[in-house]
């Protein structure tokens, strides 16, 4: 029951975290939103690929 909702979450906690590490290392505010928007795109395709069997 909390695997998707696991699978959303984490997925924007890594990509997010990986663009506000990109966005401090670059001085740069637009790969934070970017990376968190492209981790829940990515955790959303892995939950639907592994829960839709």
């Amino acid at each position: 029951m909390w695997s998707i909702p696991s699978y959303l979450l984490a997925g924007m906690a890594v990509y997010g975290g990986i663009g506000w590490l990109l966005d401090r290392w670059l001085d740069v505010s637009a790969f934070f939103p970017i990376g968190t928007v492209l981790g829940l795109i990515l955790a959303g395709y892995l939950a639907y690929r592994k829960f839709s069997r």
